[in-house]
């Protein structure tokens, strides 16, 4: 079978003056929308809102948003646009490791650009924000090669959340395993937790592996328990937010309820993330910040109001994975089996190279 068409989420359309061009989430899979960015306060409440939501998508977001507010600057503003915006959009979510990766990034570019005329300056922020995009889809694509080999034809993986092409800017982390997989002739089904409260795993997995013609089915996230005891489910593929240097992984709340069932009953746990992920800075998960969302988005439906006044909700975006509960996280470089500090240090020292070429 030949390479999958998958869809391509967030781009810089123009050159300078240009705009952020993103598929907006919300509307998935009523309606496929473009929201076009005209400033980094658009980009920033379209991270916000989730709009543009999944690490590595926010972290270019970020990128292409700071170039959106320093292309009008003259030479006495730029400074003063770039270190604002770099500070503003890291305030739009606390969890997404990439985010602060690509916003470091653009700020050292900036760095290094000191100097020049603020044309150049321009041209130069724009050339690594671009970077930062197009390095972003090498990365998912050499992610599915890489973690195409842990499945084996006929396979049924359960997912939670949604990792493909919209949490990225094109293929995807986890849902890239399972393109890669199925271009190279394996026959695999998904199976695709609902992930409340927001139900990207209902709305934009399933939208994805439609579009992509693979077999998905929909369950209840509570579900789960019962389809891995019925052995339903041969592997679990998740994507992450951050990962620690331990190998410990935030992802979307119920990831942990997760890989408990799958240590219980004995199925391999996986996570696809882009080094980018990591935030070897933190020695273990407990020191990941975790994003509290609105109560609303637990006590109100599409309908209104589902639960009753006065009653409180706790609605934490993530939640943390413990290492040893992983059996694999897969990245651009490769994969480190049974995560721990040591095989993460050896995978990043090792990994010298640039990402290889997509295929």
């Amino acid at each position: 079978m030949g390479r999958l068409v998958t869809i391509r989420t967030i781009d810089w359309e123009g050159s300078i003056p240009g705009r952020v061009r993103l598929v907006d989430q919300t509307a998935l899979p009523g309606e496929f929308r473009i929201l076009t960015c005209e400033s980094s306060e658009d980009v920033w409440k379209a991270i916000r809102r989730l709009s543009v939501r999944g690490a590595p998508a926010i972290g270019v977001a970020g990128a292409l948003g700071t170039m959106l507010a320093i292309q009008g600057a003259d030479e006495e503003e730029l400074w003063e646009r770039l270190d604002d915006a770099v500070e503003y959009l890291a305030t739009a979510r606390p969890t997404a490791a990439d985010l602060f990766w690509a916003l470091d990034r653009m700020r050292k570019a900036g760095e290094s650009l000191r100097g020049q005329p603020a044309g150049e300056v321009k041209e130069g922020l724009l050339r690594e924000a671009l970077s930062i995009l197009n390095e972003d889809r090498a990365r998912c694509h050499a992610i599915g090669r890489h973690g195409s080999r842990l499945l084996n034809d006929g396979d049924t993986v359960l997912t939670h959340c949604n990792a493909g092409a919209f949490a990225a800017t094109e293929y995807g982390t986890a849902l890239g395993v399972i393109f890669r997989a199925v271009e190279e002739g394996k026959r695999i089904k998904v199976i695709a937790g609902e992930t409340r409260p927001l139900l990207q795993g209902t709305r934009i997995t399933a939208f994805e592996l439609k579009q992509a013609g693979i077999p998905v089915t929909i369950i209840c996230d509570s579900a789960a328990g019962g389809v891995l005891q019925r052995k339903m489910a041969q592997a679990i593929l998740v994507g992450a937010d951050r990962i620690a240097s331990n190998g410990d992984v935030a992802n979307k709340i119920g990831t942990y309820t997760l890989s408990v069932l799958a240590r219980e009953h004995g199925v391999p746990f996986y996570v696809a993330a882009p080094t980018s992920t990591f935030d070897l800075s933190l020695a273990n998960g407990a020191k990941i910040p975790i994003e509290e969302r609105p109560p609303e988005e637990i006590t109100h439906g599409t309908e209104g109001r589902l639960a009753p006044e006065g009653v409180s909700a706790f609605n934490p975006a993530f939640d943390v994975t413990p290492a040893g509960n992983i059996s694999a996280i897969i990245t651009e470089r490769g994969v480190i089996e049974r995560p721990d500090r040591e095989r993460i240090r050896s995978h990043f020292a090792e990994a010298a190279n640039p990402v290889p070429p997509s295929s």
